[in-house]
């Protein structure tokens, strides 16, 4: 049996979601588990300042209005962009696999992308001649072979990737919202990136600069949209280590250009050599190791967020279960099952919990699903 999507949203509901993603303190695991819990959007919303307060919060998170959410929706119409939902049916794919998927996407440009077998390509942005040719040429074979190039739009080997793949497709990533384009210098190949078919993606809202504290929140979005990443070059502190680690985390292939002892660019790439990431040359080498999992014969997609939300009990935490699992957090980032373990608490009771520090603004999350609780 086909895997089954879920309906496009109503509008009242768009609305809620994207009011429900722009408020204060909610994130994507957030927004899942208020959706799980109260089976829409609008039913969060109303429940929300009640949750932050039990959290321990002073007031109550800031929700955006339905004037400034309206205000978006205008702007976003001029910049012929869409919002996309996760659980609808033009989200993405692969990306709607990954643990905290961005609950709204903003799009602009063709939603065909989207569905597409995809790869990033990633590096330096101070690219060599040499590492901004071999790029091109990754980029235009695997076009050719099907696949959409997936890249952050910086300068360098994703400038380079994005030109390349432009008659084949391309995916570009925005850090900030869609109406601040960063770096500046690539509004003109974001503008062909549209007009030749492909798309801009990103999950901030308009009007938001990016930070850099975005950059790798984009660069999960750049990788969970792709089945494989490839490195071509990378120095040992920079932003395409961090997307490998993200793909390892998501459980996308690693592609690595070996390179030079000598030249800093592919320090890198050969420590992630050395760290098991795919030895990559040529292009066969990436479509070999990625035929077996063309997204096109992928295994079934979780259920749609429609499917499971309002099945959730409503577990309401005594108070002495709630001091238990207080009492078992901390400043020091700890898994779930270490907290059950020591609290004896329901999984549901917890759940609660986080959801009410999170949304009061006590709640650090980690890599590996850990939470840390802040002072």
């Amino acid at each position: 049996m086909p895997p089954r999507r879920g309906a496009p949203l109503g509008d009242d509901e768009r609305v809620a979601r994207l009011r429900l993603i722009r408020t204060e303190n909610v994130g994507p695991v957030t927004f899942a588990g208020l959706l799980r819990r109260f089976g829409s959007a609008s039913a969060a919303l109303d429940a929300l300042p009640d949750l932050a307060v039990r959290g321990g919060t002073r007031h109550t998170p800031r929700i955006p209005s339905q004037d400034t959410i309206d205000a978006e929706l205008a702007l976003a119409a001029r910049f012929g962009a869409r919002f996309v939902c996760w659980g609808e049916p033009d989200y993405p794919p692969l990306l709607r696999e990954a643990d905290a998927a961005p609950p709204v996407l903003a799009v602009m440009g063709a939603l065909a992308p989207l569905q597409q077998p995809a790869v990033a390509i990633v590096g330096a942005r101070n690219a060599s001649a040499a590492g901004a040719r071999l790029t091109a040429m990754f980029a235009r074979e695997l076009g050719e072979a099907g696949h959409v190039i997936v890249s952050g739009l910086a300068r360098g080997i994703d400038t380079a990737a994005h030109e390349a793949s432009l008659p084949t497709g391309t995916i570009g990533v925005f850090a900030g919202g869609l109406d601040k384009p960063y770096p500046r210098e690539n509004k003109a190949l974001m503008r062909r990136i549209v007009d030749g078919g492909g798309c801009l993606v990103t999950e901030m809202p308009f009007g938001w600069e990016p930070r850099a504290a975005d950059f790798p929140r984009r660069n999960r979005v750049v990788v969970g949209l792709a089945a494989g990443v490839l490195v071509v070059e990378a120095a040992l502190r920079s932003g395409s280590l961090i997307s490998a680690r993200l793909a390892g985390e998501l459980g996308r292939l690693v592609f690595a250009v070996p390179g030079s002892p000598l030249d800093p660019r592919a320090a890198g790439t050969n420590r992630l050599l050395k760290d098991g990431a795919t030895l990559t040359t040529e292009t066969a080498d990436i479509l070999e190791a990625l035929s077996p999992l063309d997204p096109r014969a992928r295994r079934s997609h979780p259920a749609p967020v429609e499917d499971e939300i309002a099945d959730e009990p409503d577990h309401e935490p005594a108070d002495r279960d709630r001091r238990r699992i207080l009492d078992a957090l901390g400043a020091t980032p700890t898994s779930l099952e270490d907290i059950l373990a020591q609290s004896g608490a329901d999984p549901a009771e917890l759940q609660t919990v986080l959801l009410e520090l999170d949304l009061a603004g006590r709640l650090e999350r980690h890599a590996g699903g850990r939470v840390a609780l802040l002072s």
